[in-house]
C-alpha cells in the first residue's frame, strides 16, 4: 500500500482545521480549567474540615480513577442542553484537574513546616498566608507536572470521538469513511500531534530543569 502525497496534501487543511478549531481549543480551555479547579481541590483539601474534605477526596478519586470516555458518555446524555464541545470542554477540563490537584498538593506538602510557623507568627491572614508565602514556593515546584498533564490532556483529546466532537482524529476517520483510504488521514493526525506536541515537552522539560532547586 503506497502513500498517496497528492491526497494528503489535499486534505491536509481539512485536518488543521480540526485541529486548530476544536482539538486545541479543547486543550487551552481545558487546561485553564482543570489548572484553577486543581489548585481550589489541593487549597480545600488542606484548609478544610474533615466532614468537607473526606467526602470531596472520595469524588476526586471517583473522577480520576474512572474512565474519561465514560464521563464523556454520561455527562452528555444527563446534560443533554450542553453542546457536545461544551461537554468535552467540561468533563476533560474537570477530569484533568483532579490530576492538578494531585501535583499542587505535592507542591503545598513540600514546602517546609518552618514557613507555615514563620506566617504564623507573624500574624498573616490564611489568605495572605497562601497568596503570599505557600502559593509562590509551591507553584514553582508545580508547573512543570502542570504542563506535563497538559500535555496528556492534549493526547487524550481524540476520545472526544464518542460524543461526536469533530475534533482531529474524528475528522480523519469521517475523511476515511468517505475517501475508503485511511493510512493518508490517520498518518497526518498522528504527524500533527507528534509536531504540536514533542516542542512543548522540550519546553516542560527545561522549565523543570531552569526551575529545580
Amino acid at each position: 500500500m503506497s502513500f498517496d502525497w497528492e491526497f494528503a496534501l489535499q486534505i491536509l487543511p481539512d485536518l488543521l482545521e480540526a485541529f486548530v478549531r476544536i482539538t486545541l481549543l479543547v486543550t487551552v480551555v481545558g487546561s485553564l480549567t482543570a489548572a484553577v479547579l486543581g489548585l481550589v481541590w489541593a487549597i480545600g483539601l488542606r484548609s478544610l474540615p474533615a466532614w468537607v474534605g473526606r467526602p470531596l477526596s472520595f469524588v476526586l478519586d471517583f473522577i480520576r480513577m474512572t474512565p474519561l470516555p465514560i464521563q464523556l458518555l454520561f455527562v452528555y446524555y444527563t446534560f443533554n442542553n450542553l453542546s457536545a464541545l461544551s461537554v468535552g470542554i467540561i468533563v476533560i477540563g474537570v477530569h484533568y484537574s483532579t490530576y492538578m490537584a494531585e501535583s499542587y498538593r505535592a507542591g503545598i506538602e513540600s514546602i517546609r513546616k518552618g514557613q507555615w510557623e514563620a506566617a504564623t507568627a507573624l500574624s498573616l491572614p490564611p489568605h495572605r498566608t497562601w497568596r503570599a508565602v505557600i502559593l509562590p514556593q509551591a507553584l514553582r515546584a508545580t508547573l512543570p507536572s502542570l504542563g506535563n498533564w497538559a500535555i496528556a490532556m492534549f493526547k487524550d483529546t481524540p476520545f472526544l470521538i464518542v460524543i461526536a466532537v469533530p475534533e482531529l482524529v474524528t475528522e480523519a476517520k469521517e475523511i476515511g469513511g468517505r475517501t475508503f483510504s485511511y493510512v493518508e488521514p490517520f498518518t497526518l493526525a498522528g504527524l500533527i500531534f507528534l509536531v504540536a506536541s514533542y516542542p512543548t515537552a522540550v519546553l516542560m522539560r527545561k522549565l523543570e530543569n531552569r526551575l529545580a532547586y
